[in-house]
């Protein structure tokens, strides 16, 4: 039996009691044991926000010499993490960057090899043209103001030049300059 606080008497059964009682218990443990659990991570986030200042070079003046030795170990431990990093990164970046140097060389020796193949075929029309046209003669179909020309002999000093083509008549002449090289012996 149960008494209220008005004086009204309630009966219950011993086996509903007990389950209230035990309820209670559980509910005043759990309480318990979260304020323990509430008090410990205040003690923690103190001890971390002190331990943060003194890192920093705060609250330093109540440390004694092994306190004060033992942060600075901790800090050379986090700086060599620190360099370590930045080592590990900075070597990836030159990877990185070598990788590209590579690929841009052969870029430009393909690229190279290219402008040689183009000077090689040039050379060969070139050839073709003075075989069939004769060293001395000018092609006149050529869609270019300018022909150039150029005479190789072996017993003559080599000479080149630049000729203009006979201008038509609605065609006013060009003024272009006169360029040419003649070496004499």
């Amino acid at each position: 039996m149960i008494f209220s606080s008005t004086g009204r008497l309630y009966e219950c059964s011993s086996t509903s009691m007990k389950s209230v009682i035990d309820r209670y218990g559980k509910a005043k443990e759990e309480q318990q044991f979260w304020q323990r659990e509430a008090a410990s991570l205040r003690q923690q986030l103190h001890n971390l926000q002190e331990n943060h200042r003194q890192l920093m070079g705060e609250d330093l003046p109540g440390l004694n010499v092994k306190e004060l030795q033992s942060l600075e170990n901790q800090l050379e431990t986090s700086l060599r993490g620190v360099r370590s990093k930045k080592d590990h990164l900075l070597i990836d970046e030159i990877h990185e960057l070598n990788r590209k140097a590579s690929l841009f060389h052969q870029e430009n020796m393909d690229l190279y090899n290219k402008i040689n193949q183009i000077r090689q075929e040039n050379a060969e029309l070139y050839k073709k043209i003075y075989q069939t046209e004769g060293p001395s003669e000018v092609n006149r179909e050529s869609s270019t103001p300018y022909n150039f020309a150029v005479v190789e002999n072996t017993d003559v000093p080599v000479q080149l030049g630049l000729s203009t083509l006979p201008q038509q008549n609605n065609i006013e002449p060009s003024t272009a300059p006169k360029l040419g090289l003649q070496l004499n012996p």
